[in-house]
């Protein structure tokens, strides 16, 4: 979904305010694979994904876990760096060829206090993106690892296809082996 399809099914936006959006966020494409943030950098790019699919991770224990997916039609920004002045403890990496709309939060700021639209419109996908961190942290915590599952394939229900097991199986904080299982009764 193209960026300014997204903010216009939000909010009406006049014309002018539309290019002015259109021309601050610049578009960058990333190939399968490509870092977009290292773990530990200091970043404060708000993106909007307009292709691909992009997973934020952290390393534990020496271990790469997958902490969220973005894909087609989500916002996400490193929130420790942008508004605690801190590293961004998670990288953010693409699965799959990938085009972002980025916009640096410093450049970005000014315009929300000029277009009310845009602040509203941000509001609502913030209140998005707080729901699926919520559905996840109520999965780890009151469901069975099938539940997991099932409520992961009920929000992104491509994800199957699109990303490798080992990092859906640390999404959804199981064993390889155990999501074998759980594929392996439907």
């Amino acid at each position: 979904m193209e960026l300014l399809n997204y903010i216009t099914s939000k909010v009406t936006l006049t014309p002018e305010e539309c290019i002015a959006i259109d021309q601050a966020f610049k578009t960058e494409s990333y190939s399968k694979g490509d870092l977009i943030i290292k773990p530990d950098s200091f970043s404060s790019k708000v993106c909007f994904i307009e292709k691909g699919l992009i997973r934020t991770y952290y390393y534990k224990d020496g271990k790469d876990i997958t902490q969220f997916f973005f894909d087609e039609g989500s916002f996400t920004a490193p929130l420790n760096s942008i508004f605690y002045n801190k590293s961004e403890p998670y990288g953010w990496q693409a699965l799959e060829d990938s085009v972002i709309r980025a916009i640096r939060y410093e450049e970005l700021a000014p315009m929300l206090l000029k277009m009310p639209a845009l602040q509203q419109m941000f509001f609502y996908a913030s209140i998005d993106v707080l729901n699926v961190f919520v559905i996840k942290l109520e999965s780890l915590q009151f469901q069975t690892a099938e539940q997991r599952y099932n409520t992961m394939v009920e929000m992104y229900p491509r994800i199957l296809l699109r990303a490798p097991l080992g990092q859906i199986a640390s999404y959804l904080g199981i064993t390889q082996q155990t999501l074998s299982v759980i594929r392996a009764k439907r």
